[in-house]
């Protein structure tokens, strides 16, 4: 069992990545930010998940230098944006990201979408196999990557990804994604697990919610860690901050999964992976 917000999975390079974190989509620059994540780790949050897109690196960066909290314990995740893949592109990105964040290393680094029809995915895993190499980040992984997209990818690298981030709550389970992960020791990670508060009033979540007393959302989030997916729930409001942490003193029971994973429906609220190209 989880039991705290400081418990890791171990990725398959040897590196520890919290199982639960804070996301930063939509959030702000500035103030916004900056006051989410001081929330954030004054209540024990260690990993903090930001991207080039989300235009809030900066922020990111100053609620991270102004922290009590040694840089050896924060997992900072970003990830390079569509129009900048290809090896050169991506190297002068982690560049900038990593000056925005005004930090030294990364703990992860992620490929945002695989945007097949550039066809470049694999030349900007190439530039983050030497990022890796080069001791500038720490793992190296993708986001909204299918079984294909991770086929090709394993069959043209040196090095494995670490993490998949996908779009996972209870309306899509990506089972056969989380098989394929599982055998290739990649490690699934969940955005949007509240399905942007989809599922508040779903009565199967509301009923196991009741019995714990607990909210629907620490429901889902509790279901995400039982099923071995670290989760980023993202939340500019203190009292959801504390609320999405405090999930470590119940469990669900093997009929509570099943009743949850019912739910699938195959929906997205994302665009499809195999679609989405834009720069």
């Amino acid at each position: 069992m989880v039991k705290s917000l400081q418990s890791t999975t171990t990725l398959h390079n040897g590196v520890k990545m919290p199982w639960l974190g804070l996301g930063v989509f939509q959030v702000k620059d500035g103030d916004e930010v900056v006051n989410s994540i001081n929330v954030a780790l004054e209540l024990g949050y260690r990993s903090i998940d930001t991207a080039a897109i989300y235009q809030n690196e900066d922020g990111v960066g100053k609620a991270i230098a102004e922290s009590y909290v040694p840089r050896d314990e924060l997992f900072i995740t970003s990830k390079v944006w569509n129009s900048n893949q290809g090896y050169e592109s991506t190297l002068a990105a982690f560049d900038e990201s990593l000056d925005k964040l005004g930090l030294e290393y990364l703990d992860l680094y992620l490929i945002h979408w695989p945007v097949p029809a550039q066809g470049k995915y694999v030349d900007t895993w190439k530039a983050m196999e030497k990022l890796y190499k080069d001791g500038r980040i720490r793992a190296i992984g993708v986001s909204n990557f299918k079984i294909h997209h991770l086929e090709d990818l394993l069959a043209n690298c040196e090095i494995k990804p670490m993490v998949n981030q996908v779009e996972f709550h209870p309306r899509l389970n990506q089972t056969e994604l989380r098989e394929f992960c599982k055998k290739n020791e990649i490690q699934l990670e969940a955005w949007s697990p509240l399905m942007q508060g989809g599922l508040l009033d779903e009565p199967i979540l509301n009923e196991i919610a009741t019995k714990y007393n607990k909210s629907t959302a620490q429901v889902i989030l509790r279901w995400d860690l039982q099923n071995e997916v670290v989760t980023i729930p993202k939340s500019v409001k203190p009292h959801r901050i504390a609320e999405n942490a405090d999930v470590f003193d119940f469990e669900l029971t093997e009929e509570e999964i099943s009743q949850i994973n019912s739910l699938n429906q195959d929906k997205r609220i994302g665009p499809d992976p195999d679609e989405f190209n834009k720069a």
